[in-house]
């Protein structure tokens, strides 16, 4: 499982990136920076099976019922994520809400 500081500094990262290219090419909009942020978490979850911030901190979402983590999946995961509520709470093994309704876990690679 992985612990708190990495999936602090994975999410950084991620929503670094995010702000990034909402700066160059949306003048820093808040509205399309979650929203870069939303797509690129869906896209490379479901295509890599981990986010930028994610590799870089050597972590990577596994499915506890399935090969991998499906397109739908990662869509459900990436949503509660932008409502920041589910990722505040977690259990006793550490998955996040959004990590329970989708069947995930973040763990080392």
């Amino acid at each position: 499982m992985a612990k708190m500081p990495r999936r602090i500094l994975a999410i950084f990262i991620d929503w670094a990136a995010a702000l990034l290219v909402s700066h160059a090419f949306f003048k820093d909009d808040s509205t399309a920076t979650l929203g870069i942020f939303a797509v690129m978490q869906i896209l490379a979850i479901w295509a890599l099976g981990a986010s930028i911030g994610h590799l870089i901190a050597g972590l990577r979402v596994a499915s506890l019922k399935r090969p991998r983590v499906g397109l739908w999946w990662a869509l459900i995961r990436t949503a509660l994520i932008c409502l920041v509520i589910p990722v505040a709470v977690w259990d006793a093994d550490g998955r996040g809400l959004h990590d329970k309704a989708a069947g995930t876990v973040l763990i080392r690679r």
